[in-house]
């Protein structure tokens, strides 16, 4: 479904980022995983070990030199660029006036900067050739409020805004552009750690990737903008 096409993957060293390499590349797409640790040379081995033709490649996605460098790797690597997948980010749950100002500085460098930088480097790319898909995992918090979470609502509030003016540049050119918005996930996300016992309901790695795989294989004509998914169990007030 996906043969012969190229996915970059951020933040793809475990959870949300390895699940979605890993279902892109059942589907046929070669992958450049980026992560921001050496973890992400052993994901890669994993992967390969699979049968997937996989880059890892270690790279800060808040630093422009860093992007423009992994964007150079794969491409002299694998060619072009079909899919860009921008999972990369971090989350702090307290009171706002708990923050320091490095807490929202930080939260905005990764879920936002982030993505300002990884999509703004490969669209030129996507527009030259008239086809391609941005995939950003934004969050049901980027559509509604919570207590405890107002620097990390904000952050991705701001994804959704930049996404959508994105969606709407882009459209003319034949690049998609759509974000997977998720309530409670059961992985590494917050400094917590995957499988504990009171994460058994909630969604699981392999549901967001089959998210980004719905969005990345829709036909050529049709645009999936937004996909929201809970958990059942999780109670979510339609606002």
């Amino acid at each position: 479904m996906l043969k012969d096409k190229t996915a970059v993957v951020t933040g793809a060293t475990r959870g949300c980022g390895k699940a979605i390499a890993e279902k892109l590349g059942t589907l046929g797409a070669k992958l450049a995983i980026v992560g921001s640790s050496d973890g992400i040379f052993k994901t890669g081995e994993e992967l390969k070990a699979k049968g997937f033709a996989v880059l890892a490649i270690k790279a800060d996605v808040t630093n422009e030199a860093d992007v423009a460098d992994l964007f150079k790797q794969t491409f002299e690597a694998f060619g072009n660029i079909d899919i860009l997948v921008n999972n990369a980010g971090i989350g702090q749950f307290k009171l706002a006036e708990e923050h320091s100002l490095v807490d929202f500085q930080k939260m905005f460098e990764v879920n936002v900067q982030g993505v300002f930088l990884c999509s703004t480097a490969v669209v030129p790319h996507m527009k030259e050739r008239k086809e391609g898909t941005i995939i950003t995992i934004s969050s049901d918090v980027g559509r509604r409020t919570i207590a405890n979470g107002s620097v990390y609502t904000a952050s991705k509030y701001a994804v959704q805004g930049f996404s959508g003016s994105l969606a709407q540049e882009l459209r003319e050119f034949g690049v998609r552009v759509g974000t997977v918005n998720p309530g409670a996930i059961d992985t590494y996300f917050a400094d917590s750690e995957q499988g504990l016992d009171f994460k058994e309901d909630w969604l699981k790695v392999e549901d967001i990737a089959e998210a980004v795989a719905y969005m990345a294989s829709a036909p050529k004509h049709m645009v999936v903008d937004e996909i929201m998914l809970h958990p059942l169990s999780q109670e979510y007030p339609n606002v």
